[in-house]
């Protein structure tokens, strides 16, 4: 028996009144690393950064659809490219992460 859904349809949609639930990602110089934090830190809703480190350096969080809007706002005022933003569905984010 398995947990995993079955691959995402357009209905399987993880969404709200805010819109459809997104994993969203920007890449940063390890050296900005800090100063994306303390942007993040004022966007008007909760976020909980998954850092990841490579040649680039990756932090992910969740966010309603109607909520990425105020995420660009905030790190263009920051100084970060809106363009550094990437946005996926998360249910085809857990489809991808799911075992073969």
């Amino acid at each position: 028996m398995s947990v995993w859904l079955s691959p995402a349809s357009p209905d399987s949609r993880l969404s709200t009144q805010e819109g459809e639930l997104l994993a969203v990602s920007v890449r940063v110089d390890p050296r900005r690393l800090e100063a994306l934090l303390e942007a993040l830190a004022l966007v008007p809703f909760p976020i909980n950064p998954q850092i990841r480190h490579g040649s680039d350096t990756t932090v992910e969080f969740p966010a309603y659809r109607e909520r990425i809007a105020e995420v660009e706002r905030v790190l263009e005022a920051c100084g970060f490219a809106a363009q550094s933003l990437r946005c996926t569905a998360m249910i085809e984010e857990i489809h991808a992460a799911r075992p073969q």
